[in-house]
């Protein structure tokens, strides 16, 4: 019987092979297309349309030192502007930074294309490659100025300089001792006349004074110190400080109380021995619109109508001529030998 079952299987097992051998083969399934999409390009990148500089969308920025008051600032810049869009053709936005080294900056980061900068500022923009002379200012005549010690009549120092011949009594040593244990105002610490000429003198004659007020402008300085002064114990005292220091005149600036000159008095004053502070173009001003601009200002101080607008701008302009860097040379060699390296100033 088991051979019966064995010889059964085995014969079925046969048949299954010789029949799937014989039979046709059964069709492969294949997956159904799937669409596709049309082939498309890429896309190609576009740079947005370069704005041409003087334009209303991308006018030339002018950044005024802020050296005077921000109202004078504010009217004379918008008067600058406009003498300058009516003579070039091209648009110009006033911005006034809020200290010297805002305004390097703006000139550094092309966020400003035409700066009137002061002397020392000027030197620092130069040095970082931000910034290049075009024209230097004229006051009564010279492209050169001097510092000023001034104070409260009614503190009581000795004045060491006759108006009358406009000229020094005594030397800074006698001048400036009265000064010790003074609170001094002073203007930007990047300002020549204001701070770093008149604070070296001091520093030379051994003169030691209180913290100092910094009060940012000339014409401030002026104002602080008109301010007045208050007696205790026979002892006189400024309200704001005792004495500061300016460029000479910056007593002009004030142009509301007649008795300026009787209240605020000059103490002594240094030679003109400072460069003027200039228009200086940023590095990045393109060529053809530099000559326009340029062109422009020259007009201003070419005709009657722009030398007013220079001399109320707030600097007490007369006048420009067109300078190059070498003019600082004799300036930056009186810098160095004095112990101020401006290499070493610029990050």
């Amino acid at each position: 019987m088991k051979k019966f079952l064995f010889v059964l299987v085995t014969v079925l097992v046969l048949s299954t092979l010789v029949l799937s051998a014989c039979a046709p083969a059964a069709p492969v399934p294949t997956e159904a297309p799937v669409a596709t999409a049309a082939p498309t390009e890429a896309p190609v990148a576009t740079e947005a349309p370069v704005v041409p500089l003087g334009t209303a969308d991308n006018p030339i920025i002018i950044a005024l030192a802020p050296s005077a008051t921000a109202e004078q600032l504010t009217v004379g810049g918008e008067a600058i502007a406009t003498f300058l869009n009516d003579a070039t053709g091209l648009e110009y936005e006033v911005t006034i930074p809020n200290s010297y080294t805002a305004l390097i900056e703006a000139m550094s980061s092309g966020n400003a294309h035409v700066g009137f900068m002061p002397t020392f500022a000027y030197l620092l923009a130069k040095q970082a490659e931000a910034a290049e002379v075009k024209l230097v200012t004229v006051r009564n005549g010279s492209d050169f100025y001097g510092a000023q010690f001034v104070a409260h009549a009614d503190m009581n120092f000795t004045s060491y300089f006759d108006a009358e011949t406009n000229a020094n009594t005594a030397d800074a040593e006698t001048a400036l001792a009265q000064f010790s244990g003074k609170r001094p105002c002073f203007t930007d610490p990047l300002s020549v006349s204001g701070y770093i000429i008149p604070g070296g003198l001091l520093k030379q004659y051994g003169v030691e004074y209180k913290t100092p007020a910094a009060v940012q402008g000339h014409p401030q300085v002026i104002q602080a110190l008109y301010a007045g002064v208050s007696v205790s114990n026979d002892v006189s005292t400024g309200v704001i400080c005792d004495f500061g220091t300016t460029y000479i005149d910056a007593r002009t600036t004030d142009k509301i109380h007649e008795d300026i000159n009787e209240k605020v008095v000059v103490i002594w004053r240094t030679d003109n021995i400072i460069p003027n502070d200039n228009v200086s173009f940023s590095s990045a001003m393109p060529e053809d619109i530099g000559a326009k601009v340029l062109a422009g200002f020259l007009a201003m101080s070419d005709s009657e109508e722009g030398v007013d607008i220079l001399k109320n701008a707030g600097y007490e302009i007369q006048g420009l001529k067109v300078s190059e860097d070498s003019f600082y040379d004799a300036f930056r060699a009186a810098l160095q030998a004095s112990g101020v390296d401006i290499t070493t100033m610029v990050k």
